[in-house]
């Protein structure tokens, strides 16, 4: 078997697993988090929001995420992915480290944490897009980030959506060579609902006297990994597509 078949079957067990139902523990705290939230003043949500649309348009139009790392492009796939697994390794540390901290800080030092996250997954995907040979100062390059990052923490109907997109991004790239219209039809209030809902739990737990430097760490980690997994995967697609569309 060669590495690009052997990556075609890794794709397709993540696909399984991506729009695998919900099991009882997730559901429950999905719930348990949503009655969370509803406690939370409306005022807290809209700082949240207007955060991650701060943050959302730096990565869109800034240049603050752009990496000191070259653009890869000559690396090949099974090289790439080795590259990637140590970035991601180095980020889930880093993550870790802030939610620990943050944790055990207490509720205001846990609303720090949520734009800082953000941030630091943010960094990870625009590094991550040179490792596979991507140039994020090209808009389009910003807008794949945005959606692989949206498709890591949305629910399953926009995640279908996303995933589809994604795939045939060779083709949708053409549209997004203006950020007017991007920004004009974004969603703001959807992006950082599916967001808050997909890591509620886990980052209520950091909340909890006595724990939450070990839940904030726990947390910070396995958000990461999720977020890990789905791009890295979304960058071996298009590689892989490309690969076939010209034969190589």
């Amino acid at each position: 078997m060669n590495y690009e078949h052997k990556v075609y079957n890794e794709i397709a067990a993540w696909e399984r697993r991506f729009f695998k139902p919900p099991g009882w523990l997730e559901r429950t705290s999905k719930t348990i988090g949503k009655r969370i939230n509803d406690l939370i003043p409306p005022k807290v949500h809209n700082v949240i929001t207007a955060t991650i649309k701060s943050i959302v348009r730096t990565a869109l139009f800034g240049a603050e995420y752009t990496p000191q790392r070259p653009v890869q492009r000559a690396l090949q796939l099974e090289l790439a992915d080795q590259e990637a697994k140590r970035l991601l390794s180095l980020y889930q540390k880093i993550a870790a480290a802030e939610g620990a901290g943050t944790g055990a800080g207490g509720i205001v030092l846990n609303i720090v944490d949520f734009p800082a996250l953000i941030a630091i997954k943010m960094k990870f995907l625009f590094e991550l897009a040179h490792i596979y040979g991507y140039d994020t100062k090209h808009f389009p390059e910003r807008v794949f980030i945005l959606k692989v990052f949206q498709m890591a923490f949305s629910g399953p109907e926009q995640r279908a959506k996303l995933l589809d997109s994604i795939k045939r991004w060779d083709t949708e790239k053409e549209l997004w060579f203006s950020d007017t219209e991007y920004s004009k039809n974004m969603d703001w209030e959807t992006f950082q609902k599916e967001y808050r809902d997909a890591i509620d739990f886990r980052k209520m737990l950091q909340m909890v006297p006595g724990i939450g430097a070990v839940a904030g760490a726990w947390a910070n980690y396995s958000i990461l990994e999720e977020l890990g997994e789905s791009a890295t995967n979304a960058y071996r697609l298009r590689r892989l597509n490309e690969a076939n569309e010209t034969g190589g």
